[in-house]
């Protein structure tokens, strides 16, 4: 077992307890005891004990929206639509089975160090992603960049064969839902074959949605609606449907949204960077959807980094509507981490008995969180959101492993991992042309 005690530990449970000090317990993959104090009795004979004074224990976090990505800083010039036909998707074309496992290596690298244990990835070449994914020892739900043809992604067949090829592997940690890019380079038709193979699968769904005004656009010229329209039209939508960005969601696909259990991941850094707009958040709650946070790709982002995440996720909204009251510092926190889970039907997000053991150690140690008062739950969420950033996490947990401790990488070495990255980088690029 492995015994985490002397921390303050942030459940993120139905009642956001808050334990400081506190104690947490893993045995195997799960999460057997969590409490005030210390655990009677433990650490025994062969437990490990970390200590995590100065720490907050926390649930892992998920980025319910996600790319693998190798162009960070490139193109970042420009907005969605030009910066996709200049570098991303030329990018994704000249992929191998080399740059594409070294691509999601350095991806989820990034990831650990900031605290996410739960990756939604969009990508293509999935079994180098699941590899890289079950190297580095994340946890990662993958699904291909499928759309027609004639844009030479991938295709609904892609999706299936690597539904049967990585699903379930890694002790469970990988999972294969099926994914659609956006209706600009897909069809009603495939949006209906892609409901009908995930049922044939018993998989879910992964779409971006109404991310910008050009792809509502383009949508209402093609085929005479909105984007989100034709996917509920077509069935895509559902509880086991993750539809990214929704920036530009009128009253009605809000509706839509809610009447089919739709969850939404919010990419507010992304849709700031790019140019995209602001999501209506607040309405989206109020209509009582899910909505868990993404940080998109490292090209719409520059980081994997989901605290700045966080912080974007609040504050653009308070300046958006001039109200200081909306995304609340735990609000927040809900949706980076027992949202997501819920989004993706997992038993993470909480510190609770019985869930899956994806824990982080946040060091509190350091300028970020000083001052603190420590048995102060507002407090100390507050400086999560708002003060925080990736590098103060210590320790990262996923399903009982720790694949990050004192900021050290466990599994793979570090410094291989970026090496290997740059030169799959020089790799694409040569391949595309200059960018």
């Amino acid at each position: 077992m492995i015994v985490i005690g002397n921390g303050i530990v942030l459940t993120v449970d139905d009642a956001n307890r808050m334990y400081s000090p506190g104690h947490v317990v893993i045995d195997g993959d799960r999460i057997v005891a969590v409490g005030p104090g210390d655990h009677p009795g433990l650490p025994g004979p062969g437990d490990e004990f970390i200590d995590a004074t100065g720490m907050v224990v926390m649930p892992g976090m998920i980025d319910l929206h996600y790319h693998t990505a190798l162009g960070k800083g490139l193109c970042d010039h420009l907005p969605l639509w030009e910066s996709l036909d200049r570098f991303w998707y030329p990018s994704i074309r000249a992929l191998d089975e080399e740059t594409a496992y070294w691509g999601a290596a350095v991806s989820y690298l990034e990831s650990i160090k900031c605290g996410v244990t739960t990756v939604n990835d969009m990508y293509r070449r999935l079994p180098d992603l699941a590899r890289a994914a079950t190297d580095i020892g994340i946890r990662a739900v993958l699904s291909n960049d499928v759309a027609l043809p004639e844009h030479r992604l991938d295709v609904l067949e892609d999706n299936k064969d690597a539904f049967h090829a990585v699903h379930a592997t890694a002790d469970g940690r990988i999972e294969v839902r099926v994914g659609i890019e956006w209706l600009p380079l897909a069809s009603p038709e495939l949006l209906r074959d892609a409901r009908a193979l995930a049922d044939e699968l018993g998989t879910g769904i992964h779409v971006h949605l109404n991310e910008s005004l050009t792809e509502v656009e383009d949508s209402k010229r093609r085929f005479g609606r909105r984007p989100t329209e034709i996917a509920y039209d077509t069935g895509l939508l559902g509880p086991d449907c993750i539809a990214a960005h929704c920036v530009w969601l009128t009253d009605t696909e809000i509706a839509l949204m809610r009447e089919t259990g739709t969850h939404i991941a919010h990419c507010p850094t992304s849709n700031a960077k790019l140019g995209n707009g602001i999501a209506r958040i607040p309405e989206m709650l109020a209509a009582g959807l899910n909505i868990g946070l993404g940080h998109d790709a490292a090209e719409s982002s520059n980081s994997c980094d989901l605290f700045q995440t966080m912080k974007f996720a609040s504050l653009m909204h308070r300046a958006a509507h001039t109200d200081a009251a909306l995304q609340q510092a735990p609000e927040v926190i809900a949706m980076a981490t027992r949202n997501g889970a819920a989004a993706l039907g997992h038993e993470t997000g909480q510190l609770v008995p019985g869930r899956k053991a994806d824990v982080i150690l946040v060091d509190t140690r350091n300028a970020m969180f000083t001052p603190m008062r420590e048995t102060d739950p507002a407090h100390l969420c507050s400086h999560l959101v708002f003060a925080a950033n990736g590098s103060a996490v210590d320790t990262t947990i996923v399903d009982g492993a720790v694949v990050m401790r004192g900021r050290t990488l466990t599994t793979l070495d570090e410094q291989l991992i970026r090496e290997r990255a740059n030169a799959a980088l020089r790799r694409v690029t040569d391949r595309i042309g200059a960018v």
